[in-house]
C-alpha cells in the first residue's frame, strides 16, 4: 500500500491522490527549509482525532472511519500514523456515543497506545470541542501532573486521513506554538467566484493568489481550550476566532529606514503601545537576519520622514515575494514624521490619493494599509501627547482592522 500517496476522500472508501499541501503562517511544504531528518519537539503535543461521522453524507452502511482495508479499520491507521510520533504524548479520539464500544475495542485489538476515546456532539465542531475539553478534564483529574507535561500545542486531523508525514506534523506544532495557530493549506484547483445579489458574476479570485485550508490544524493550547471553555455553542467559532485574533494583535514590527528621527520615534512608541499591552520590535529594514519577520510577523510599522511612499512599497513587494498565505490579513501601518518647518515647503505634503490607490491594491492580498501623519514638536509635552495619540491609533488599528479605514491618512 503506497501510504505517501493516498488521500481518503469524497463519497466512497477509494484512495485519491492529493495535492501537495503547504503550511501557514510560515511557509508552504514543499519548499525546503534544511528540516533534519528527526525531528525535535522539547514541548508536550496532544492530537485531537474527529471520528464522529456516520456515513450518511457518504451513502455507506459503515463510517468511513470504520471502513476495512487489509483486515484493518482505516481509524487504526490514522491513530498508528501518530503514534510513531515519539513527540506526541496523548491522542483522542472522538466518536458517535453508539460506536464508543466498537472504538474501545480496535484500539484493544489492535494494541494501540496513548490513546483516549471521547463521545461525540452532535456536529463536527461539537465533536471536536468535546475532545479538547477532554484534554483540560485529564489535567484535573491529574493534579500532581507537573505543568510542563500538559499540552503546549493541540493538533486537529481528520480521522480518516491516515497519511501524514512527521515532519509536516513538525511544522504545524512549530508555528502553532510561535503564532497561536497553525494550519495545513493547498493551491486552489477550481475557480471561486463572488456573484451579484441579482446571482450575476461580479468577479473571480486569481487563484495563484489564495489558499485552501485543510488538516492538519494547530492551535496553542490555550488559545483552542479557553475558546471552547468559556462560551456556549453558538458563540464558540467567533469566540475562537476572537482569541486567535487578540494573539496576532499582540506584536508589531517597526520599520524605520535608518533615520535618526524614525528611530527616536519607533523607541517612543515602543515605550507608549506598551502599556497598551503590545510588544514592539525595530529594526532599520528586512535586511539579513531581519528578513524572518516577513515570514513571522503580522503587523508591520513603516516610519518614513519622506513624504513619498516608496518604503510602503518596497514593504509590500516583499511580503509579496515571501508568498505567505494570509489566511488572517496583515496590517500595515505607514508613519510620515515630519517636522514643523517641513509644512510650507513646496512637495512636502502627502497626497492621500497616494496611499488610497497602494491600499486598494494591497487589500486584495489581505493586507490592510492605514496612514498616520505627525508633525514632530519642538514642544516635548506637546511631542509627549502626540507619541501616545500615535501609540494610541495604532494599536487600535491592528486590534480592529476596520475595513472602513484602509487607505484613510490620519492626524496625530
Amino acid at each position: 500500500m503506497e501510504v505517501n500517496h493516498i488521500n481518503m476522500q469524497g463519497d466512497n472508501c477509494e484512495p485519491e491522490r492529493p495535492a501537495h499541501p503547504g503550511i501557514f503562517p510560515t511557509r508552504e511544504a514543499g519548499k525546503s527549509d534544511d528540516q533534519p531528518a528527526e525531528c525535535s519537539v522539547d514541548f508536550p503535543v496532544s492530537v485531537v482525532l474527529p471520528a464522529g461521522g456516520t456515513g450518511e453524507r457518504t451513502g455507506l452502511q459503515t463510517p468511513k472511519q470504520f471502513c476495512s482495508f487489509l483486515g484493518r479499520p482505516l481509524i487504526s491507521y490514522t491513530i498508528q500514523a501518530f503514534e510513531r510520533v515519539s513527540w506526541i504524548q496523548t491522542i483522542v479520539v472522538v466518536v458517535a456515543k453508539e460506536n464508543v464500544d466498537l472504538m474501545t475495542d480496535i484500539i484493544q485489538r489492535f494494541q494501540h497506545r496513548k490513546v483516549r476515546v471521547v463521545p461525540g456532539g452532535s456536529t463536527r465542531h461539537r465533536s471536536i470541542c468535546n475532545g479538547v475539553l477532554a484534554l483540560g478534564e485529564e489535567e484535573e483529574e491529574e493534579e500532581e501532573r507537573p505543568a510542563a507535561d500538559r499540552p503546549k500545542v493541540v493538533i486537529i486531523h481528520d480521522a480518516v486521513r491516515p497519511f501524514v508525514e512527521e515532519d509536516f506534523l513538525y511544522k504545524i506544532a512549530m508555528a502553532a506554538k510561535e503564532q497561536g495557530a497553525a494550519g495545513a493549506i493547498r493551491p486552489l484547483v477550481s475557480t471561486v467566484i463572488a456573484t451579484t445579489s441579482e446571482g450575476y458574476l461580479d468577479h473571480s479570485l486569481e487563484r495563484a493568489k489564495y489558499r485552501a485550508s485543510e488538516m492538519p490544524q494547530g492551535f496553542t493550547y490555550d488559545v483552542i481550550y479557553q475558546a471552547y471553555q468559556r462560551v456556549t455553542y453558538k458563540k464558540d467559532l467567533a469566540a475562537a476566532e476572537s482569541i486567535i485574533k487578540e494573539t496576532l494583535s499582540r506584536s508589531a514590527c517597526v520599520l524605520t529606514g535608518g533615520s535618526a528621527r524614525a528611530l527616536a520615534l519607533a523607541d517612543a512608541l515602543q515605550k507608549a503601545v506598551g502599556a497598551l499591552g503590545m510588544e514592539l520590535d525595530i529594526i532599520p529594514d528586512l535586511m539579513g537576519e531581519n528578513t524572518r519577520y516577513l515570514l513571522k510577523e503580522w503587523n508591520f510599522i513603516q516610519v518614513s520622514v519622506n513624504p513619498c511612499m516608496s518604503e510602503v512599497e518596497a514593504l509590500l513587494t516583499d511580503l509579496e515575494a515571501a508568498n505567505r498565505a494570509l489566511l488572517h490579513p496583515l496590517v500595515i501601518i505607514w508613519v510620515h514624521l515630519s517636522a514643523s518647518d517641513e509644512l510650507s515647503v513646496s512637495g512636502r505634503v502627502v497626497e492621500p490619493a497616494a496611499i488610497v490607490d497602494l491600499a486598494s491594491a494591497a487589500k486584495l492580498r489581505n493586507i490592510l494599509l492605514y496612514g498616520i501623519q505627525l508633525h514632530q514638536s519642538k514642544d516635548a509635552e506637546r511631542w509627549e501627547r502626540s507619541v501616545l495619540k500615535v501609540a494610541e491609533i495604532t494599536s487600535a488599528l491592528i486590534r480592529e482592522k476596520s475595513p472602513a479605514l484602509v487607505g484613510q491618512l490620519l492626524r496625530a
